[in-house]
């Protein structure tokens, strides 16, 4: 069955429970997926109830919500559509990173296995998105790079940027214009003391003057070190 057979609602059900589990290891639950959805819990709950019923979820009681295997290829249907959407509308027809999030999320549920084929095979079947996230292959398959989060890391360290959080609109256009996107180099700094900021210089960027993140920023950055 194709993910198009799908309701809109069983379809971001299925996305935000993948994309709330692909980069952390926290438990997935009712509550966490309302607040992604903005929905009330008990919407929520009836939700994952009714696709618990036809096999695409596995929730405990009270307990995380997970995937199944059909509930995981559908998903990572979803997120194809979603990230090649994203790809076309930066690379074809020249949308700000920062504005891709709510088309993509209005056209995902429109388009057809056929267009979504046909816009990966247009920009070459990339790998990533334009905010770093991986797009999963046509037969399901995905890689996620095995990158930590900017603020774990010491001064000193040189990292290289490997995805970046797209939740904020306003917080991408500052990292736009401060140099720091996918694939930029970047060098830890000392910070301030007792500041909870981090200071980061961007390694490629001509006489850019270090600057300092704050913890929100530095949540929304992941890194591999180089």
């Amino acid at each position: 069955m194709s993910v198009s057979e799908l309701s809109v609602s069983a379809q971001n059900y299925l996305k935000v429970v993948w994309s709330l589990q692909e980069w952390s290891d926290a438990p997935v639950t009712a509550t966490i997926v309302a607040e992604r959805l903005q929905l009330r819990l008990s919407t929520v709950s009836e939700g994952i109830r009714k696709l618990a019923d036809q096999g695409l979820l596995e929730h405990a009681r009270y307990g995380s919500i997970s995937l199944t295997a059909e509930g995981r290829a559908h998903a990572l249907a979803m997120i194809r559509r979603h990230r090649l959407l994203e790809t076309f509308l930066v690379e074809v027809l020249q949308y700000g990173w920062d504005e891709v999030h709510d088309e993509a999320e209005n056209l995902e549920h429109s388009v057809s296995d056929l267009m979504v084929d046909r816009i990966d095979a247009l920009l070459g079947h990339p790998e990533r998105d334009p905010h770093g996230d991986p797009i999963p292959s046509a037969t399901g398959e995905v890689s996620i790079p095995q990158a930590v989060l900017l603020g774990s890391l010491d001064a000193g360290t040189r990292v290289v940027v490997e995805r970046i959080s797209d939740s904020d609109p306003e917080l991408l256009k500052y990292f736009a214009a401060k140099g720091l996107t996918v694939g930029a180099r970047l060098e830890i700094g000392e910070s301030d003391p007792y500041s909870e900021s981090l200071l980061v210089g961007v390694v490629d960027a001509a006489a850019a003057a270090p600057f300092a993140l704050g913890p929100v920023a530095a949540r929304a950055v992941w890194v591999t070190s180089v």
